[in-house]
């Protein structure tokens, strides 16, 4: 197709390639895009895919990212599609035009200039970013879990401090192999069962100075008075009980108010002392979003959008996703910040963009559907609540099936990537390969 006919087509330009959005360029690409129909182009910040709910195992080292990840540029050949490498800074609406920041490698040279994109349908899908409110020293002395790279430095980190331990002619210290994590939500429940399997994990392999029942702690912040504050009680007393088993240190109704080098310190005099501490208390949009060329925004950077996902003051823009607030059907309030609803979300922005490009004006409009909530905690166990179950009621589950259902979404996330044969065989060679491997990454 030369550069003449792709003017004349139909762009749609969609920012952001976290589950949602590369969903969305996939399933757009397989139609539109192959069929000559419109020019789809997904643009993101770094050269792979991984899917955010994993970001917590790879920091603990029961995942190898590597045998996860997938490649933009890759995904984008395969399914008609164009990948642009870098992080939207701009917007010109009135060009309908878009501003990528140039991108520099690890040594600060610049490998792609400043480039501009136009549009005649945006999407912007740039997910969250950890919120610290701006606790003093959160950012310096603390790390999130918003990507593969973050998750990774907390491992390294993490392995480091195992092996200072094990080398080091004196005992281990107080706080020298304890880990904080401010926030439990999902990310830090789930981190803290993973943290507490996979240091066991490496300790087997040869670090004999360290017992870690006695050296390694792990400690969990929360300013409300349970854990998992945005769940069904009974599913947080769940929770609670099988992370006490862990030896996992609640802390529950304690706001941090200083992150140091140290260690934590809450609003009533405690001090934690830690050599790693994770924040995970809370999430913004990417602060580029803050009134960008106009936009309606809310406190937290989201950009305001109607049902049909449409911002409210541009019908070109659309927005979805964690970065997006949208309101909630039968609610006083806007979608909540989760996997599923993105999901949805890119399923109904598929028939949007395709009555756009076919030159229809009623948009559709989106309907959250609460399906429940799963809570993975590693090897120990699973629990959730399923909504709906029960003539509309809320269904509690644990153990096997709950495991097999958190597992099953996964296999969703990868199946409307890659299909269903090439899940299924890439599922059946990880079972045979793991069996070959260490089951936490030594390294």
């Amino acid at each position: 197709m030369n550069s003449k006919q792709n003017k004349k087509l139909h762009h749609v330009v969609i920012v952001g390639g976290g589950a949602g959005g590369l969903e969305l360029a996939t399933k757009l690409g397989d139609s539109l895009g192959r069929r000559g129909k419109a020019m789809i182009t997904l643009i993101d910040k770094s050269k792979t895919h991984v899917w955010k709910p994993l970001l917590h195992e790879i920091a603990a080292g029961s995942m190898n990212p590597e045998r996860h990840e997938l490649v933009y540029l890759a995904q984008a050949h395969w399914h008609h599609f164009n990948f642009r490498l870098g992080s939207m800074d701009a917007l010109d609406r009135a060009k309908q035009e878009i501003s990528i920041s140039p991108h520099f490698d690890e040594d600060g040279n610049e490998v792609i200039p400043r480039r501009t994109f136009q549009y005649d349908t945006l999407i912007i899908a740039v997910g969250s970013t950890t919120n610290d409110f701006g606790i003093k020293g959160a950012r310096e002395h603390s790390i999130a879990l918003d990507t593969q790279d973050q998750a990774e430095k907390f491992h390294r980190r993490l392995h480091n401090a195992l092996l200072r331990a094990q080398t080091q002619a004196e005992a281990v210290q107080a706080g020298q192999l304890e880990v904080v994590i401010v926030g439990a939500g999902a990310t830090g429940v789930e981190l803290s069962a993973e943290l507490h399997n996979t240091t066991r994990e490496l300790t087997a392999y040869g670090l004999d100075k360290i017992n870690p029942d006695r050296d390694v702690r792990i400690s969990l912040i929360e300013a409300s008075d349970r854990v998992l504050p945005a769940l069904p009680p009974k599913l947080s007393n769940l929770v609670d009980l099988e992370l006490r088993k862990l030896r996992v240190n609640l802390y529950t109704g304690e706001r941090v108010t200083e992150v140091t080098s140290k260690g934590v310190e809450t609003h009533s005099g405690r001090f934690i002392p830690s050599e790693l501490v994770v924040w995970a208390a809370g999430i913004k949009a990417p602060d580029f979003l803050r009134d960008i060329d106009g936009l309606e925004t809310n406190r937290i950077n989201q950009l305001v959008v109607k049902r049909n996902l449409q911002t409210t003051l541009d019908d070109n823009v659309f927005a979805f996703g964690d970065c997006a607030a949208c309101p909630w059907l039968g609610h006083d309030s806007t979608v909540p910040p989760r996997a599923q609803a993105a999901h949805q979300q890119a399923s109904m922005l598929f028939k949007t963009v395709k009555y756009r490009v076919a030159g229809k004006k009623d948009l559709p409009e989106f309907t959250y559907r609460d399906y429940g909530s799963l809570v993975n905690l590693g090897t120990y166990t699973t629990v959730g609540n399923l909504m709906g179950a029960l003539s509309g009621g809320s269904l509690f589950i644990e153990g096997l099936i709950a495991r097999t259902m958190y597992r099953s979404l996964y296999k969703m996330h990868l199946m409307a990537l890659h299909g269903f044969w090439s899940t299924a065989l890439q599922t059946l060679a990880r079972i045979i390969t793991r069996r070959t491997e260490a089951h936490v990454k030594l390294h």
